[in-house]
């Protein structure tokens, strides 16, 4: 049997087509032709279990093998095997249009998916690393013929009558010169331990030479038994003796051999039901995922079957405040097949912060299997995660607050982000979202309200949240607040500036002011003013001192009737300007007020005894020494008296001693 054809496309060559249209990336290649081949084992296993097979089975697998001296990759499968008839069909249905116009209509079709699953476009890949592609196949159909398929990726092939004795198809590719990279075993364990570590159907792979010993092993065996003594003469008999003996040194026994190892896990706990499962389980495979990584708070199970197809397990890292170093850890399968990690459309923003694996063969993928493709089941699925985490978030509450409380730390960021991001995760998180204050202490939404605005509500009935973002730099600050009653929360995490905002858009009649936004009297207004001692002229007279001895256009100095035990003087940022300006920092929108110069207010104490002793001085020179150092006190006391000005400072309090 000898047959040649041509492949009725438009163009010369398939591979550049192949290469622009729809594979970013060749090591592709291999995962598309192991994945083909794992189809065509799970295919024989099924018709077997319907009854529509009844030879055997044997041990179900793929292999993989390359050889460095023959420049040649080998994907070998015991499944279904092709006839020369099915070969031609499926290999050469590229045919049924021009290369150029398969790919211009199906590379954003819905239908993509379908056609990838096929043997034929998959299988083309190969011409991104091979300059001739081979398949020796035989059917398990009765009275099949091996057929041999070849081409040299033109638009000519060739049939004759295949040298296969076995059921199933060896895809041999013949590397070409710029993809010998592709010829060396740490690179293709690499792209194998990527794509094909949890695929369904073992995964064999080495080197030629691995394989040929092995089989060479199993089918040899030496029987120690046969070295006997028999009637011959004794130097007969010693001769024969040696040559068994040298024999034997020579033979290496099956267990010896390097049997080429199967590379991946073919049941990931993802393929099994929770009840099978321990907490070890899950733990175990999130080192497999993720070695060299703290184990994670907990975990969710997916699995749902309807209206869409969907398992995996999601892990909560310990996050803390670092974002950006935990992203794109979930990793996207289809049927086991790895495809990416990049998953913003399955997975909400928010949750690109968790850990773990999600399989679904419902994800529309484009023809390359490489990038989603948004559709109604990617958003189900989305929608369908964010519910999981909140109910699963929910019940760890509700079950176990101690516990909750103490996970707080690490799970805050994920709640901020998701109430932040998510209406719909906003209003089930109002539950379980939790405020921290400077005591260490943690209070429901609802519980802080109900905690702080007895105390902490001003003249129109608005309740003031306080809040420090550094409570060493804030001390003073926080002591102030506390030694009027007080509660400071701490909300020094990324996101909190667009947290806040989201917060005082939610919550009724709630304002959030920062503890060093203002001097601690006019945090919460209450029309309780307490009356200044100095008179118009002392106050007038008090500002003009201070201004001259500050000098600095963004510091603007007021006098204030404050308690006698409040500092000399206070430095603080309008809580508006100040918020707009971190928020800018975060990229959330507010460009404008980052480019904008710092504005501080200083407020001057009228009834401190330091402020008197300044009036009280002699000579202008020794009021404006007094001035600058109650000052830079208050920058220092803040950290912001650094460099030139902090050892001016040290230097006129050693004079002042």
């Amino acid at each position: 049997m000898q047959e040649k054809g041509n492949i009725s496309i438009h163009t010369e060559n398939i591979f550049p087509i192949i290469k622009k249209f729809l594979y970013s990336d060749n090591e592709i290649f291999l995962r598309e032709l192991v994945s083909n081949a794992v189809d065509a084992v799970q295919k024989i296993k099924r018709l077997a279990a319907l009854g529509q097979y009844n030879g055997s089975l044997g041990d179900p697998k793929v292999s993989i093998a390359f050889d460095a001296d023959t420049k040649t990759i080998t994907v070998s499968d015991n499944g279904l095997g092709m006839t020369a008839e099915e070969i031609k069909k499926y290999i050469n249905q590229i045919a049924f249009s021009g290369a150029e116009e398969f790919v211009e209509k199906f590379k954003d079709s819905k239908d993509a998916n379908e056609l990838i699953g096929k043997f034929g476009l998959g299988f083309y890949s190969a011409f991104m690393v091979a300059d001739q592609v081979e398949i020796q196949s035989l059917s398990f159909q009765d009275g099949a013929t091996p057929a041999h398929w070849v081409c040299d990726g033109s638009t000519e092939f060739e049939i004759t009558e295949g040298s296969r004795t076995e059921r199933g198809t060896d895809i041999i590719l013949h590397i070409n010169p710029d993809s010998e990279e592709f010829l060396d075993k740490h690179k293709l364990e690499g792209i194998l331990e990527k794509y094909c570590k949890f695929l369904p159907v073992p995964i064999q792979f080495g080197t030629k030479t691995e394989y040929k010993s092995a089989d060479v092993a199993e089918e040899e065996s030496f029987d120690e038994a046969e070295i006997v003594e028999d009637d011959t003469t004794e130097d007969t008999a010693t001769e024969g003796k040696e040559e068994k003996e040298e024999a034997k040194k020579e033979y290496k026994k099956p267990e010896e051999i390097e049997v080429p190892n199967i590379i991946n896990n073919t049941t990931p706990i993802w393929t099994k039901a929770p009840t099978e499962l321990k907490d070890e389980d899950y733990l175990k495979f999130y080192r497999e995922l993720y070695p060299m990584t703290e184990e994670p708070l907990f975990w969710i199970h997916l699995n749902v079957d309807y209206p869409f197809n969907l398992t995996g397990v999601l892990y909560f890292p310990k996050v803390k405040n670092d974002i950006e170093l935990q992203r794109n850890k979930i990793k996207l399968f289809s049927r086991q097949v790895f495809i990416t990690d990049e998953v913003k459309d399955i997975v909400p923003e928010f949750l690109m912060l968790l850990h773990g694996v999600i399989d679904s063969p419902d994800i529309p993928l484009n023809v390359s299997r490489s990038f989603l493709q948004a559709d109604s089941n990617v958003k189900k699925i989305n929608s369908y995660i964010t519910r999981k985490v909140a109910d699963k978030l929910a019940e760890l509450f509700k079950n176990d607050r101690k516990s909750y409380d103490e996970k707080w730390n690490d799970i805050g960021l994920f709640v901020k982000y998701g109430m932040i991001s998510d209406e719909k995760f906003y209003e089930k998180a109002v539950d379980f979202a939790l405020l921290t204050n400077t005591k260490k202490e943690y209070f429901t939404l609802t519980e802080y309200k109900d905690k702080v605005a007895p105390l902490q509500t001003d003249k129109d009935g608005k309740v003031i949240y306080i809040y420090c973002t550094e409570p060493e730099k804030q001390d003073s600050f926080i002591q102030s607040a506390n030694k009027k009653g007080y509660d400071v929360l701490l909300m020094n995490s990324p996101l909190d500036s667009h947290y806040i905002q989201k917060l005082e858009s939610k919550l009724e009649k709630v304002q959030i002011k920062r503890v060093d936004a203002d001097v601690v009297d006019k945090l919460i207004d209450k029309e309780e003013k307490i009356e200044s001692v100095l008179t118009a002229d002392e106050t007038t007279k008090v500002k003009a001192i201070f201004e001259k001895a500050i000098n600095r256009k963004d510091m603007k100095v007021s006098v204030e009737g404050l308690s006698i035990d409040e500092q000399p003087v206070t430095v603080t940022m309008d809580e508006f300007m100040r918020r707009m300006k971190d928020m800018a920092k975060m990229g959330g929108g507010m460009s404008f007020y980052g480019m904008m110069p710092d504005n501080y207010n200083v407020a001057i104490n009228g009834n401190h005894k330091l402020v008197s002793r300044i009036l009280n001085t002699e000579g202008e020179e020794a009021q404006m020494k007094l001035a600058k150092q109650a000052f830079d006190l208050a920058l220092l006391s803040q950290g912001m008296l650094t460099g030139a000005e902090l050892t001016e400072f040290v230097n006129r309090s050693l004079q002042l001693i």
